[in-house]
């Protein structure tokens, strides 16, 4: 990321940004103001774990606050009969993704990843919505383990996918199209994180990560399968001056548009 200082003059009300294209006076509290702060705002709330601060219903989710509400507004209005998640964790977005199946009276979760710990599966199988979960260990993008996941879903589903397990950009691209049949048309099959690619030079990142990340795994899917559209999910509320997203997903949303005519 490029140099830029930023100067906010709380009794002038303005927020100065200087980068090498020059300096610019912004109102402090005018809309691209705003963007600049939350920008570096997530740099240092990522480095710090911010996202390692929350539960859900009991289980840690290691997920940033507004990406939680916006993937809900995406499930509530798909209602889909599957979610599918490779890489869960301690299990809070399972719980999370179960938690709405259930106030929906509809739908499933499918968690995989490459290692369940025991502590882990024994808390999920315990809580109270596991009835919504299946479990399966092994390696997201092995044959056997897709095969297995394709095993859950009924023809006539509809179908979401969460890929959260390993960030590298091959990784992340070997998911994408092992997973993507499954998705039904307007639904998302969705590579987290790809904010990994604006944390190269933080003290936590690393500087392989400019271009080793989910996001160019899901820009380089697009290129490959014009079918699927990076988009950003409408927000169904907004009174506010904003229409940008804050975080840790860009570039993230792949929706699979309808056939011509539909």
């Amino acid at each position: 990321m490029s140099n830029m200082r930023i100067t906010i003059d709380t009794k002038a009300k303005t927020l100065t940004v200087e980068n090498g294209d020059g300096s610019r006076v912004l109102d402090l509290y005018s809309t691209e103001a705003f963007e600049s702060i939350t920008e570096q705002w997530l740099r240092v709330g990522w480095n710090q774990k911010y996202s390692y601060s929350f539960c859900w219903m009991g289980r840690p989710i290691v997920q940033f606050p507004e990406d939680i509400v916006r993937i809900q507004e995406v499930i509530y209005s798909l209602k889909p009969d599957v979610i599918i998640e490779t890489g869960i964790a301690h299990g809070g977005s399972l719980i999370l993704y179960a938690s709405l199946c259930e106030a929906m009276h509809k739908g499933r979760v499918i968690g995989v990843d490459i290692e369940i710990r025991p502590h882990n599966r024994a808390a999920l199988e315990g809580h109270e919505l596991f009835h919504r979960i299946s479990l399966i260990e092994g390696d997201s993008i092995a044959s056997e383990t897709v095969g297995r996941v394709k095993s859950l879903v009924r023809a006539g589903d509809s179908v979401l996918v969460v890929l959260d397990s390993c960030h590298s950009r091959e990784h992340v691209l070997c998911e994408l199209e092992a997973y993507c049949d499954l998705i039904t048309p307007g639904s998302y099959i969705v590579a987290t994180d790809g904010i990994m690619k604006d944390l190269c030079d933080v003290p936590m990142g690393d500087p392989g990560w400019e271009t080793d990340n989910p996001a160019a795994a899901a820009v380089e899917f697009a290129k490959r399968h014009p079918e699927f559209e990076i988009v950003q999910p409408s927000w169904p509320f907004n009174e506010s001056q904003l229409s940008k997203n804050i975080t840790h997903w860009p570039s993230a949303y792949l929706r699979l548009q309808f056939p011509p005519g539909e």
